[in-house]
């Protein structure tokens, strides 16, 4: 049952999705916490990554439990489709076409239907139809390449950049399409691009000189580039400091005995700074290692200088600011026991989204199936011809 208390602005709202892996999952798992009825279409044997990660029972794997809350799973031919509002898809559109859901197919039955297709290129470029996954994309996007421009070797960003940046696009396509709709009463079908989404992701401020014709310099944002911006070594750890005004350098310098820093016509001002970065956060990270961490931040907090920690992964559970603000959840369910995941960050009216347990595979499809008005008999065919496919249902205490 849905929490009254919770934020729920898209209820009312049926999403079919029909995608897999993380990108298409974890947007629609952002539709589904704040009130949209996501129903996840799965093949028999479900989607990738429930086999993903560490697991207290098969199919319900880590990586699956943390993209998939608060859906319903349906196993089901993709043909036999319930009614919906929303259809979002990373099925490359010639298999779209085969299954018979070509989305101009799907509007004609339902014109306010919204149908997002999330795709590695667009369709009227030469790579359109190629399979794409995060580790593609980010080396095509550039993104890959920024590593090597920092010093170091061409490198993947360590999370799955792309597949969860292309998430949000697509959350934001489906919202789009929906505000359009309550204008027009027509749906629409919108292409969401990974390749086009990443390249305009990673060139918003890695463009730079060649923003201009004729270019004033080349590519990349030189402040993110030197080997000198990372977490910088103190005496028992790491801590993260970012001077960025004048004032904040002068502060810096002044703090630890320095003052000829800034007197230094590379670093007086924010242009001369922006030219001379590396050597500048070369200067910074000198200074670092003769205090703690603590000493640090107690010494930022009162220079009034950007400062932080550097928390590793399990740390983040005892950070007391994500403990206040109640930012992760705890799930008790009787088949795999307890369980801890991050919640979803926005409020409405200071109310948090709803959060639902990732559902089993195939767990909703007869209750789905029997709300799109499908008689007994007929569901009795479906699981028998294996068209359908009921899962075990969720244990009780």
């Amino acid at each position: 049952m849905a929490d009254p208390s919770a934020a729920r602005p898209l209820a009312g709202i049926r999403v079919v999705d029909l995608t897999t892996v993380m990108l298409g999952p974890y947007a629609t798992q952002m539709l589904g916490d704040y009130g949209a009825d996501v129903i996840k279409v799965e093949a028999p044997d479900g989607d990738s990554t429930r086999s993903t990660g560490p697991a207290r029972e098969p199919g319900m794997a880590a990586t699956f439990l943390g993209a998939n809350s608060s859906k319903r799973s349906v196993v089901l031919d993709l043909k036999q489709a319930p009614g919906r509002d929303v259809v979002v898809c990373s099925v490359r559109p010639q298999k779209m076409k085969a299954l018979g859901l070509d989305p101009d197919v799907l509007r004609r039955s339902n014109p306010r239907l919204v149908v997002v297709g999330v795709v590695g290129f667009g369709e009227e470029g030469p790579y359109a139809g190629r399979p794409a996954y995060d580790d593609i994309i980010q080396g095509l996007c550039g993104l890959a390449s920024l590593n090597a421009m920092q010093g170091g070797e061409p490198a993947y960003v360590p999370t799955v950049i792309a597949d969860k940046t292309c998430g949000l696009f697509t959350t934001q396509a489906v919202l789009l399409a929906l505000v359009q709709r309550s204008a027009t009463g027509q749906g629409s079908v919108v292409e969401v691009p990974m390749f086009e989404a990443m390249a305009s992701f990673t060139l918003v401020e890695h463009l730079y000189g060649l923003t201009f014709r004729p270019p004033e310099g080349g590519p990349g944002y030189s402040r993110l580039l030197t080997r000198w911006r990372k977490p910088y070594p103190t005496a028992d750890g790491h801590v993260c400091i970012v001077p960025y005004s004048t004032q904040h350098w002068q502060r810096f310098f002044d703090e630890v005995g320095r003052p000829e820093v800034m007197r230094d016509p590379r670093f007086g001002t924010m242009e001369a700074r922006t030219r001379n970065i590396d050597a500048l956060y070369g200067e910074l990270a000198a200074c670092t290692s003769a205090r703690t961490t603590a000493e640090w931040l107690q010494a930022c907090e009162r220079l009034d200088i950007p400062a932080a920690p550097m928390r590793r992964l399990a740390e983040l559970e005892q950070d007391p600011h994500l403990a206040a603000t109640g930012f992760f959840r705890r799930l008790h369910d009787p088949g795999m026991g307890d369980l801890v995941l991050p919640s979803a960050p926005l409020r409405f009216d200071g109310r948090r989204a709803q959060h639902g347990m990732p559902p089993r595979l195939g767990e909703h499809t007869l209750e789905v199936l029997r709300e799109a008005g499908l008689p007994e008999d007929t569901l009795n065919t479906l699981l028998a011809t294996r068209v359908a496919v009921q899962h075990a249902q969720r244990t009780t205490p």
